[in-house]
């Protein structure tokens, strides 16, 4: 599995990336891979105040129907609108163009409590 170190991992699989005080937020490549080939993301809506572990997404795959969590508390400023024509990126490019959202947290230095590279590797090797 692709466990980037430069990003944070929240343990219902999503990563962190921290961009100028915000957050880009998407699903692991584990939980890609796990979901199988996904055909529909449910986006969240831009201005929408999340909580810390608050489904505020949906993916559904081949396989299954799943809720995305917030790892974050905070506002979604963006989104990965492209994901409606094109869900399949969440399989090719997790880490990249299958990004799910932006949020601007409320905590600014929320990033650093979530777990790191390792650890995120130790709970899915588990």
């Amino acid at each position: 599995m692709n466990v980037p170190e430069e990003l944070r991992y929240s343990s219902d699989h999503e990563w962190l990336r921290a961009e100028d005080g915000r957050l880009r937020i998407g699903i692991t490549d584990y939980a890609q891979d796990a979901l199988g080939d996904v055909v529909f993301v449910d986006v969240p809506e831009v201005g929408r105040s999340v909580t810390a572990g608050e489904s505020f997404s949906e993916v559904e795959s081949t396989k299954s129907v799943s809720d995305i969590y917030a790892p974050v508390a905070g506002t979604i400023v963006e989104v990965n609108a492209d994901l409606a024509d094109n869900p399949e990126r969440l399989n090719d490019d997790p880490y990249g163009e299958g990004w799910i959202c932006i949020i601007e947290p409320a905590d600014p230095n929320v990033a650093g409590t979530l777990l790191d590279a390792a650890a995120y590797r130790t709970l899915i090797e588990g």
